[in-house]
């Protein structure tokens, strides 16, 4: 079976019919939009600057706003992120009281590693209704909305009369032992084939599931788990989800809702499927290779067209003739050089989704597939996933609500990827409504990011991303030195610095160049914050267009959101809520986490205590925020 024979695809299921559609493999390459240069007009300042306790007026630049070139005077804005009264002002005493007592909880080593057995054992002692008052007081009151999608609506129509939307975010998760996480996990991961025969087929260990590893909670401090039970669980999960979008389009205008890729299926599909977009891609890098053009950035390779053939013809691929029909045929390789954009138009639709599951072997010029058979509930898994996400896509639509799909570990990202882009591809024709999330921290991120940002330019689709440092760092990195591959994290802190702000400036560059870009800066870092209104500053980008959003978790970083907000720019809140007991595990880890932020910096801490001091010293022992 050669390559010229079968190409893999991916069919994509809607909620009444399987509709066949070209699902492009792999990362996308193209070239790099030139930078387009801005002509500044002179002209008079306004006299009259609009006063503002937050916001600083800085000089006013005539630009460049849309594509058409319709000039629009901006103002250049500077936050002040030190104004405790405009960070704080919709917070009454005893939520700032609140914050500071739970936030200083959290630098206990002792009360942080154990807080799982301490509200267990307080369960226990005070019994269920004290312990849930108990925890509205502190935990469960800092960092969770409440307990349904009622519940929370005075919280969020509270922050949006500030300036700050809503990404909501039902963070109930099962409360397993990891004994029954690894379970479940070698249970979901691994096929009938290779029960069967283990070993016998072409996988790569990183792709393959690990019992050491199977309790994905593992060394993971903020984002939820999700573990397969069986298909009725993941019905279950959808329908949590279509609540979740509901809830956002009945409580503000232009809310988010989050969604995970492995609540709505059996995530065997996601390793398998990930594994194959790696070696495809791999096999292109090959071929770059042999044209003295490797290490080169992601959008700057491409591959001479005659060289190209001469390679596949060698490799067995199929004859002259075929490969030179092959490339005529898709009217691909006029300009004399092929890049990974080109290479993956070449892929046919498939009637079954197991036929995707097919790689290259660079020995003898075959395709094989990764496994040797699949079962007939198998081949239903993986379709039922793909309808379910096909719901959640047009339920979003309907509702007015855009969905942001949250980034998971590298095992399973590429997958997740490339299902949201085929999502971007169908829904963001108009606007902006599905957004990929990327975690910066990872070696490739800049590449994923660029040529995604290539293939929303070339098809004409508004690209939305979430850029975000990541979650899964000490879990990665220990999964990658025991099992054996190479480690995909930055090796420090600095290097994934520079990525968030590399990533990020390239998609500024695209806003300036091309209104159809947006991105939400999901990052506690102030610095990042800065940074980005530095740039936003440069290109005359204006927080009124609304392509650069800003989001922070509830509970964390008031001294960021608020006064965004406030400014006029677009920041949201992640809303976790859902009932008490359980939300536990995510409040544990809202622990953890905040171990390691507020022992790393005291700002927050010093800010809420100077806005305390400051309203006790002006009478206001009673504040009450006013909207």
């Amino acid at each position: 079976m050669s390559y010229t024979k079968v190409i893999p695809g991916l069919v994509r299921a809607n909620s009444d019919n399987i509709k066949r559609i070209c699902l492009s493999q792999g990362r996308f390459l193209s070239t790099i939009a030139s930078k387009q240069r801005k002509e500044v007009e002179g002209g008079k300042e306004e006299q009259q600057l609009v006063e503002c306790t937050v916001v600083k007026a800085v000089q006013a630049d005539l630009i460049s706003q849309t594509k058409n070139n319709t000039d629009a005077q901006t103002r250049k804005i500077a936050i002040d992120f030190d104004n405790t009264h405009e960070a704080y002002k919709s917070k009454d005493n005893i939520e700032l009281l609140r914050s500071l007592l739970v936030f200083k909880l959290c630098t206990f080593d002792f009360l942080v590693d154990k807080n799982k057995e301490l509200m267990d054992l307080t369960k226990k002692v005070f019994g269920k209704r004290l312990f849930e008052r108990l925890m509205k007081m502190t935990f469960y009151g800092q960092f969770v909305a409440g307990e349904d999608h009622n519940s929370i609506k005075p919280l969020i129509h509270k922050n949006q009369a500030f300036g700050v939307g809503s990404v909501l975010d039902y963070s109930v998760e099962e409360d397993l032992t990891q004994e029954e996480a690894e379970k479940k996990e070698m249970d979901s991961c691994v096929s009938e084939a290779e029960k069967e025969s283990p070993g016998v087929d072409h996988r790569e260990k990183k792709y393959k599931a690990h019992r050491q590893f199977g309790d994905r909670r593992g060394g993971v401090v903020s984002a939820r788990t999700y573990f397969y039970a069986d298909e009725a669980k993941c019905d279950a999960q959808m329908e949590t989800f279509l609540n979740c979008i509901k809830a956002s389009g009945g409580a503000s205008v232009d809310g988010f809702s989050a969604v995970k890729m492995t609540a709505l299926g059996r995530p065997q599909f996601l390793l398998q499927f990930s594994e194959v977009l790696v070696k495809w891609r791999r096999f292109f890098n090959l071929l770059a290779a042999q044209q003295g053009k490797s290490g080169m950035d992601a959008l700057e390779q491409k591959l001479e067209l005659e060289q190209l053939k001469e390679s596949l013809t060698k490799l067995g691929v199929g004859n002259k003739d075929e490969i030179e029909n092959w490339f005529t045929g898709e009217k691909l390789g006029s300009s004399g050089t092929i890049d990974l954009l080109d290479w993956n138009s070449l892929i046919n639709d498939r009637t079954k989704i197991s036929n995707l599951l097919v790689i290259p072997n660079v020995e003898n010029g075959q395709l094989e597939p990764l496994l040797r058979k699949f079962t007939v509930e198998e081949e239903k898994q993986m379709k039922r996933m793909l309808q379910r996400v096909d719901v959640l896509a047009k339920h979003a639509v309907d509702n007015g609500v855009r969905l942001m799909v949250d980034a998971e570990q590298t095992y399973f990202q590429p997958a997740i990827s490339r299902l949201t882009l085929e999502m971007q591809r169908l829904f963001n024709r108009e606007k902006p409504i599905i957004f990929n999330t990327y975690q910066c921290y990872l070696k490739e991120a800049y590449d994923n990011v660029s040529v995604d940002v290539e293939l929303s330019r070339r098809e004409g689709w508004y690209f939305g991303a979430k850029l975000v440092r990541g979650a899964y760092m000490y879990q990665e990195r220990s999964r990658a030195e025991e099992i054996g591959y190479e480690d995909p994290i930055n090796p420090d802190y600095e290097a994934t610095n520079r990525m968030y702000h590399k990533c990020l400036e390239f998609v500024l560059e695209e806003i300036d160049n091309n209104r159809k870009a947006n991105v939400m800066v999901a990052s506690h870092n102030e610095d990042t914050v800065k940074f980005t209104l530095g740039k936003m500053n440069e290109m005359g980008l204006s927080p009124t267009e609304k392509k650069v959003y800003f989001g922070q978790l509830l509970g964390m970083c008031d001294q960021i959101s608020f006064p965004l907000g406030q400014a006029g720019f677009p920041v949201y809140k992640y809303v976790p809520y859902g009932p008490v007991n359980e939300v536990i595990p995510y409040l544990s880890r809202r622990a953890l986490e905040n171990r390691g932020f507020m022992k790393g910096s005291q700002r927050e801490r010093s800010l809420l205590w100077k806005e305390l001091k400051r309203r006790l010293l002006n009478g206001q022992i009673l504040y009450k925020p006013v909207y």
